[in-house]
C-alpha cells in the first residue's frame, strides 16, 4: 500500500470513524491486559547468567544434590560498638528461637561470635515460596527493630533481605515512574505549545499506545515466554512515551504547516502523513531493530529488554500515525487556539523559513564557516568525552540504591567485624572421592582466608566446600581470588570441579557483558548503517552520522561521568555502557534522521547548500523539542531508588540532549556543507546538475 492510501485512513472524512472505533476496541481490550503486567514479571532475571557460565552449572549441581541449597539465607546481625552485654546476647537467644517458626525445617544456625566481641550474627533458610519468604522476611525485620536493648545496632541481610529490601524499595515506584513520566512530558508539552487544549491531545494518545504495549508485552510474557522484569517494564514506559511524544511533536508540526496551505484540514493531514510516514517509520525501524540486536546477548536481563522495547515502539509508532492523526482531525483547528493556523492562499508561495528566527540565525552562524563550527563542536565533544575517567565499571552490593536499605546495613555490619568474605564464600563442588585435594588445593591459593568442612550429597557422589575469601564479595580482589581458585581445581584429575558463590557470579557476569559488548555494539552499528544507507541513498552521508553518533555517545559517558560522580554513583552497574550505548545511537540517530531526510528533499529543489541551511531552519525548533520531550523522560528514571535505573537515566539523559544541541544543530550540517554535495555520493544528489523539480516528498518533516 503506497504512503497516499495509508495517509487517508486516518485523515479521512469517514476513515477517521474507521480509525477511532478500531482504537476504541482496542483500548478496550488492552487496558484490563496492561493492569496485568505485574502477573508476569520475573526479575529472576535480573541477576540470571547463562546456562554454560561455571556459577550456573555450579548452582545447579548443588540444587540437584544438595536441596537445601535452593533456600535463600537470612543472616541477623548484632553489634555494639562498646562490646556485647548479657542482654545483647540474651536478645540474640530470644531472636533465634522466634526466628527458627520461620526457618526451613527450623534449621537456625548457632551464633557466631566476631573476634573483636562486639558482634555476633547467626543465619537461617528462608521458604522457597515467594509470598512465604516476603512475609517471613518482613517479620523478622520487624522484631529487629521492636524492643532492642538501647544502643545494640542490628541488621537483617543476606539474599532474602536483599530480594526483599529490592520489592520494598520498588512497591508503588511503577506508579510513580508513569506519573513522573507523564507529569514532565506534560509541562514540556504546554511550553512547546502554549495551548491551553492541544497539549492534552499527544498526552492521551501516548497513554493509550503505553496499554497497547503493556498488552502485548503481558500476551507474549503469558504465552510465548518472553522475559519480563522491573528494569525492562520501567524502560518500556519511558521508550513508549518519549519517542511516542516525539513522533507526536514532528506530526503536529507539519500538520500546522500544511494548515496554512490547505483550507481542508483533511488534505492538510493527508499531506502531513505523506510527507512524514517514510521518516517516522525509518526512525521506529532505526530503534525496534537496534533494540531486537539485544537478542544475540547471552545475558537474559540484556536479552529480554530488546523484544520489550521494540513492542513499546511498534506501538508509540502505530498509535502516533492512525490514532492522533484522526483525533486531529476531528476536533479541528481550534485545537490550535490561541495560535490557530489559518489558510493563506499565498501560504504555499512563501519562504516559512522566515518564521523561524532563532534558527535561521544559526542556520547562518553554521553556513558562514561551516569548518570552524565542526571543528570546534568535535572539540567539544571529545573534551567532554574525558570526563570518562570519573567513572569504573562494576557496582558493589552496597552502592545499588539511592538510601540505605537494612541488608546494605548488615553487610556493613558484616565487613568491620568478620573477614569480608563470610556472609558471601566461595562454594566449591566437587566429586566426593575427590575432597582432600580440593580442600588442600583450595588452602593454597592466595587471597583464600579460610576453607571449610566438606558436606557430602545424600547420595554421597558430590561434595560442597565453602571457601571464605579474603577480600569484599564485590571486590577486585575476590573476583581474582576466584580465578586463581578455579584454576588450582580444575587441575585435579577426577575432581570435576565447580566454583560458584556470589563473587563467582559477578567474575562471569562481567565476562558475559564483555562478550555482549563486542558483539553487539559492531551489530547495531551495521543495522543503523544500512537502514541510513537505504533512507539516504548515499554511502557518504551515513558514513557521516555513525561518526557523529559514536563521538556523541563518548561525549555523553564523559559528561555523565561528571554528573555521576557529583551524584555519588561513578560506579558503573556492568550492563550499563552497553544498553546507554544502544539507546543514544537508536534514539539519537533520529534527530540527524529527520533533518537529513529533509536536507535530501530540499536539495533536490534548490541545491545543497541552501538545501542544508533551509532543512536545520524549518526543522530546528520541533526537533528540539523532541529531543527534550525524550530526553526529560528517561531522566523521569531518577525518580526510582535502584543506581543503575538512575545512571541510565542520566547517561541517556545528557547523551540526547548532546545529540540535539550540538550534534543534530551544529555537528552534522557543518560537517556536510564543508563536504559539500558530496555528502549524497554516489546518489544523483551528488551530481553537479540537479533536478528542478521535486520527488514526492515522502520522508520530510518539519
Amino acid at each position: 500500500m503506497s504512503w497516499q492510501r495509508l495517509a487517508g485512513v486516518p485523515s479521512g472524512r469517514r476513515g477517521r470513524y474507521a480509525a477511532l472505533a478500531l482504537w476504541l476496541v482496542l483500548l478496550a481490550v488492552a487496558g484490563p491486559l496492561a493492569l496485568r503486567l505485574g502477573e508476569v514479571q520475573d526479575n529472576s532475571t535480573l541477576g540470571a547468567l547463562p546456562a554454560g557460565a561455571e556459577s550456573s552449572r555450579a548452582a545447579q549441581r548443588a540444587e540437584a544434590a544438595f536441596p537445601e541449597s535452593r533456600r535463600q539465607l537470612a543472616i541477623a546481625v548484632y553489634v555494639r560498638d562498646s562490646g556485647l552485654t548479657a542482654a545483647d546476647r540474651a536478645r540474640v537467644d530470644a531472636d533465634r528461637a522466634e526466628f527458627a517458626r520461620y526457618a526451613e525445617g527450623g534449621a537456625v544456625s548457632p551464633p557466631v561470635p566476631g573476634a573483636d566481641g562486639k558482634a555476633l550474627l547467626f543465619s537461617l533458610p528462608v521458604s522457597t515460596d515467594d509470598d512465604a519468604r516476603a512475609e517471613a522476611v518482613g517479620a523478622m525485620k520487624d522484631r529487629l527493630v521492636d524492643g532492642a536493648p538501647p544502643g545494640l545496632r542490628t541488621a537483617l541481610t543476606g539474599d532474602a533481605a536483599a530480594e526483599h529490601d529490592v520489592f520494598d524499595a520498588f512497591g508503588g515506584m511503577d506508579v510513580a515512574l508513569l506519573l513522573a513520566t507523564a507529569g514532565t512530558v506534560a509541562l514540556l508539552l504546554l511550553i512547546t505549545y502554549r495551548s491551553p487544549v492541544l497539549w492534552l491531545i499527544p498526552l492521551l494518545v501516548v497513554g493509550v499506545a503505553n496499554q497497547l504495549a503493556g498488552a502485548a508485552v503481558y500476551l507474549l510474557a503469558r504465552y510465548a515466554d518472553l522475559a519480563v522484569d522491573f528494569q525492562s517494564r520501567n524502560i518500556l514506559t519511558v521508550l513508549v512515551f518519549g519517542v511516542g511524544v516525539d513522533y507526536a511533536l514532528l506530526l503536529i508540526a507539519r500538520y500546522r504547516e500544511e494548515l496554512r496551505r490547505h483550507a481542508d484540514r483533511h488534505a492538510a493531514m493527508a499531506v502531513a502523513l505523506r510527507r512524514s510516514y517514510g521518516a517516522v517509520c525509518a526512525s521506529a525501524a532505526t530503534v525496534a531493530i537496534g533494540l531486537l540486536c539485544l537478542l544475540a546477548a547471552d545475558l537474559p536481563a540484556t536479552r529480554g529488554l530488546g523484544p520489550v522495547g521494540a513492542i513499546g515502539i511498534g506501538a508509540a509508532l502505530l498509535a502516533m500515525t492512525t490514532l492522533l492523526p484522526a483525533v486531529l482531525v476531528l476536533f479541528g483547528r481550534w485545537l490550535f487556539w490561541p495560535f490557530v493556523p489559518r489558510y493563506s492562499a499565498a501560504a504555499a508561495d512563501r519562504d516559512h523559513a522566515a518564521d523561524h528566527g532563532v534558527w535561521r540565525r544559526i542556520a547562518g552562524l553554521v553556513g558562514g564557516r561551516p569548518r570552524a563550527v565542526w571543528v570546534g563542536t568535535a572539540a567539544a565533544l571529545v573534551a567532554l568525552g574525558l570526563g570518562i575517567g570519573n567513572l569504573s565499571l562494576g557496582l558493589p552490593d552496597d552502592e545499588s540504591f539511592t538510601t540505605e536499605v537494612g541488608s546494605v546495613a548488615g553487610q556493613r555490619l558484616i565487613a568491620a567485624h568478620y573477614p569480608q568474605g563470610m556472609a558471601a564464600p566461595a562454594e566449591l563442588l566437587a566429586a566426593a572421592g575427590a575432597a582432600d585435594q580440593v580442600v588442600a588445593a583450595a588452602r593454597a591459593v592466595p587471597g583464600v582466608a579460610e576453607v571449610g568442612r566438606p558436606q557430602r550429597s545424600a547420595d554421597g557422589h558430590w561434595v560442597r566446600v565453602p571457601a571464605v575469601l579474603a577480600g569484599a564479595p564485590d571486590s577486585a580482589a575476590a573476583r581474582d581470588t576466584v580465578d586463581r581458585l578455579r584454576a588450582a581445581v580444575h587441575r585435579l584429575p577426577d575432581a570435576q570441579a565447580l566454583v560458584g558463590g556470589r563473587t563467582a557470579t559477578l567474575v562471569d557476569e562481567q565476562r558475559t557483558v564483555t562478550r555482549d559488548t563486542r558483539l553487539i555494539i559492531p551489530l547495531v552499528l551495521a543495522v543503523v548503517l544500512v537502514i541510513l544507507v537505504l533512507l539516504l541513498r548515499s554511502l557518504i552521508a551515513p558514513l557521516l552520522l555513525m561518526a557523529s553518533v559514536v563521538l556523541s555517545y563518548v561525549a555523553a559517558m564523559g559528561a555523565a561521568g561528571l554528573l555521576l560522580d557529583a551524584l555519588g554513583h561513578p560506579h558503573l552497574f556492568v550492563s550499563i555502557p552497553l544498553q546507554a550505548f544502544l539507546f543514544l545511537v537508536a534514539l539519537g540517530v533520529d534527530y540527524t534522521i529527520f533533518l537529513m531526510t529533509r536536507a535530501r528533499e530540499e536539495a533536490a529543489v534548490i541545491g545543497h547548500r541552501a538545501g542544508m541551511l533551509r532543512a536545520l531552519t524549518v526543522t530546528g525548533g520541533v526537533i528540539t523539542s523532541a529531543g527534550l520531550v525524550l530526553a526529560a523522560t528517561f531522566g523521569a528514571l531518577l525518580v526510582l531508588p535502584l543506581v543503575p535505573s538512575v545512571q541510565t537515566g542520566v547517561i541517556v539523559a545528557v547523551g540526547i540532549l548532546l545529540d540535539t544541541l550540538l550534534v543534530r544543530s551544529l555537528l552534522v550540517p557543518a560537517l556536510t556543507l564543508d563536504l559539500g554535495a558530496r555528502t549524497w555520493w554516489p546518489g544523483r544528489l551528488s551530481r553537479p546538475t540537479q533536478p528542478t523539480t521535486p520527488p514526492e516528498p515522502v520522508l520530510a518533516i518539519a
